[in-house]
């Protein structure tokens, strides 16, 4: 059986960085296979670190990503498996109060994860909230979050079948 992660990210505080954990709520009411979990993991990079270790098929990470698309596009993106498999020294440290999915990927390799399929399914955000924060998405993200999970429905499916 396929194992499928799909991990979530953002901060709420953040306007449309919160677009992940967004998702994950989406998918929260969704029947989704058995062997796909999702799981919103916010901002906890040392979590999703750990979780991309327990063996997982796929992982299917959805985040907010700066890709120079309109405000609210939804895309699917495949990382170059050299940039994740092939980590400098200093790309390994983590923050406890930022998520940077490329630098979990890349420790989590490091420490012996080893996911055969890693997807990025992004949407482009229109605003972070500047300096003041803000707690909730810009219409054109809250607009994106049902195709996103429907977009992590249809990934879940090709892979299970596959």
């Amino acid at each position: 059986m396929t194992s499928i992660l799909v991990a979530c990210v953002g901060n709420i505080f953040n306007g449309d960085d919160a677009f992940g954990v967004e998702v994950a709520r989406r998918l929260s009411q969704a029947k989704l296979p058995d062997g796909a979990r999702v799981i919103d993991f916010g901002i906890r990079g040392i979590d999703l670190t750990y979780a991309l270790m327990d063996g997982y098929d796929a992982v299917i990470l959805v985040d907010a990503a700066q890709r120079g698309e309109a405000p609210g596009v939804v895309s699917v993106v495949e990382p170059d498996p050299v940039e994740i498999e092939n980590p400098a020294r200093e790309d390994l440290s983590l923050s406890p109060h930022e998520l940077d999915p490329a630098k979990v990927l890349r420790l989590a390799s490091a420490l012996g994860g080893n996911c055969r399929r890693v997807l990025l399914v992004a949407c482009e955000p229109l605003t972070f909230g500047g300096d003041e924060g803000v707690m909730e998405l810009s219409e054109p993200v809250a607009a994106a979050v049902g195709v996103a999970a429907e977009t992590v429905e249809e990934l879940i499916e090709e892979m299970m079948a596959a």
